[in-house]
């Protein structure tokens, strides 16, 4: 039990010490304590929401795309769209490039770069900044695993262990019979046990994906903590919104208990859902060969 609380607080990023100390304190002391550090992370968050000075004005008055050498391009006006190298930003499909003009053009006054998910992914993966292998992309998806949310579990309350049961059970038996993955989930702070033939399984999966479709499943799971959640929704299995909740199944049954900060837990759980919406329609777009026709107008008939 003690071992388990320590780990949790860990994922909350909460110091070591802390986590040590949590452990000689009741389970009510050590929740509060987690819970108020969580709110001071979201309250961080929204004032960096409300205000944040990478914003620029608006310079353009529409975004439209163009096509060279097989790519889609984003032109501002007469202006290319650079990225922040300053290299042409080109996208491999054409329902990407909408996408990507609709977020700009979607700007009014200001251009909140921050939140324009689709422009940041297209940015990630033509510049690589990490400047990682295809291999090492993957690896570093498996390596999740390890810490994938709804593969730990607390035992107390038997409340929380209960519903981490009823709704994080059902994702880890269809990652099984659909991919024949063997992975346990555990109440310590030792990692799950996943056999290494699911990480062979899981790899080969992930390697079918193109290397931008890569980028976009990184960012899904860095953004939920959870590569089986991921899984599930790129597969439809799941829809974006019951993934977040998944995803934030513990911190909502300490709202629910110690309750919340007004709007502010709203803004954070809005946040995530567009960062996973964005990646997912990414993985999707880099996934699929297609492109946009136009119906002809009634006049040329």
């Amino acid at each position: 039990m003690a071992a388990s609380i320590v780990h949790r607080s860990l994922r909350f990023n909460l110091p070591q010490h802390l986590g040590k100390t949590c452990t000689q304190v009741s389970l009510l002391s050590r929740c509060r304590v987690i819970h108020v550090d969580r709110l001071t992370h979201i309250q961080f968050q929204c004032k960096r929401w409300l205000h944040n000075p990478r914003e620029l004005k608006k310079f353009y008055k529409q975004a439209t795309i163009s096509t060279a050498d097989g790519w889609y391009e984003i032109n501002l006006d007469k202006r290319k769209l650079r990225t922040p190298h300053g290299n042409i930003f080109k996208v491999p499909s054409e329902p990407l490039a909408l996408a990507v003009a609709t977020e700009w053009n979607s700007q009014e006054k200001v251009v909140n770069r921050p939140n324009m998910h689709l422009t940041a992914l297209c940015n990630s993966a033509l510049e690589n900044p990490l400047h990682k292998t295809r291999a090492q992309l993957t690896d570093t998806i498996i390596h999740f695993l390890e810490t994938d949310t709804i593969c730990y579990r607390l035992t107390e309350p038997p409340e929380l262990e209960q519903l981490e049961r009823e709704k994080w059970d059902p994702i880890i038996d269809w990652a099984a019979q659909r991919y024949g993955l063997e992975i346990t989930p555990t109440c310590s702070i030792s990692p799950p046990i996943v056999s290494e033939e699911s990480r062979n399984i899981l790899r080969r999966h992930l390697l079918s994906y193109s290397d931008w479709a890569l980028f976009g499943y990184h960012y899904a799971v860095d953004t939920i903590k959870s590569l089986m959640l991921v899984m599930a929704l790129v597969d439809k299995h799941i829809d974006v919104e019951t993934a977040v909740d998944l995803a934030r199944l513990e911190l909502a049954f300490q709202t629910e208990r110690w309750g919340t900060v007004e709007w502010a837990h709203d803004i954070e759980k809005l946040d995530i859902r567009c960062r996973l919406s964005a990646a997912s329609l990414f993985i999707h777009w880099c996934s699929e060969s297609t492109t946009i026709k136009q119906k002809a107008s009634l006049d040329l008939i």
